[in-house]
């Protein structure tokens, strides 16, 4: 697939936003976590979306995120500026602002706690799609917004020369399958057990959250199913499957995550800004649990694995609150 058809790239991240242990961000830990993953064959970073704990970011830090993720990336990977806001101008400004920054795309959540209509829906991406030149993708998560993106919806939505695709955390494939045999729309898995479920209906890739621990199977698996390799997809990722449960089954896979990568001694501090905290005793030892089925997995070396559960206990409270709505 080549960059004019798709200008997200296949195998995105969905960074996690390392912070200090008292819950500033750690802008050093942030180049190199963006670093590493580019290393490690990503060609996609979304910045400041649900892993990225958008929901306690500052708008000046999201600008932030995507001016050091272009930096960083430096042409290697695209820098796409995810989260947004509920409120309508309020997301049409940050993503006015995060364009000026130099995001190559944006990623479009479904406006939560609202519970607007589909017609409220299909208008708030409208809007924003037409605020902006760059390429939009939708995402599509009903446990978190509480609504979901209708069928309807996207069929109009995918008129708009903006709306280029959908990630899915909705995980209904027939869905999916009737989307992409009646749109243009590109589809990423939105849910990391279901990368090569997707990718094997014709989805262009996934935004991971497990793939900031390690993005090179998931870089395998897609570029596996590229070449009509079955059989090597499915290799990586039944290796993936026991890090994908540890990540995303027992706590938020931002906390998980965090726990993860300092534990891996990637990041200096698993600390998260509240509501968000630590994994608690029993949840640490179902993590652990879950990475010691891991027998050999690219990228990411577990023999040297020492967890903190004291420098994950709790949340941090920011000194400056963040102003999403």
């Amino acid at each position: 697939m080549t960059n004019a058809e798709n200008p997200f790239g296949q195998v995105l991240v969905a960074l996690v936003t390392p912070f200090t242990a008292d819950g500033e961000v750690d802008w050093p830990g942030v180049e190199k976590q963006i670093d590493d993953v580019i290393t490690q064959g990503a060609d996609g970073i979304v910045v400041t979306g649900t892993t990225g704990e958008t929901s306690t970011l500052t708008d000046p830090e999201k600008i932030r995120l995507v001016e050091v993720g272009k930096s960083v990336a430096n042409g290697r990977a695209k820098i796409i500026t995810g989260g947004g806001s509920n409120e309508t101008a309020h997301a049409i400004e940050l993503y006015k602002a995060s364009e000026r920054a130099g995001a190559d795309g944006v990623m479009i959540v479904t406006p939560y706690y609202n519970k607007p209509t589909q017609a409220g829906i299909l208008t708030h991406f409208r809007l924003i799609a037409d605020a902006t030149d760059l390429p939009v993708i939708l995402y599509d998560i009903p446990g978190r917004t509480g609504v979901p993106i209708g069928y309807e919806t996207i069929l109009r939505a995918a008129q708009h020369p903006n709306i280029r695709a959908v990630k899915d955390a909705k995980g209904n494939f027939s869905e999916v399958s009737r989307v992409l045999n009646q749109t243009d729309l590109m589809y990423f898995s939105g849910d990391d057990a279901n990368a090569l479920p997707h990718l094997s209906i014709g989805a262009t890739g996934l935004i991971g959250v497990t793939a900031n621990i390690t993005a090179r199977p998931y870089r395998e698996m897609v570029d596996a199913v590229n070449n009509g390799d079955l059989a090597t997809a499915t290799a990586a990722h039944k290796t993936l499957e026991p890090l994908v449960r540890a990540v995303m089954t027992h706590v938020p896979g931002t906390v998980s995550a965090k726990y993860i990568l300092h534990g891996l001694g990637r990041i200096d501090s698993p600390r998260v800004r509240l509501p968000l905290v630590g994994p608690e005793e029993a949840e640490a030892a179902r993590i652990e649990d879950d990475l010691a089925l891991i027998s050999d997995i690219d990228g990411a070396d577990f023999t040297n694995f020492r967890p903190d559960r004291n420098a994950a206990a709790g949340g941090a409270l920011p000194k400056v609150h963040g102003t999403t709505r």
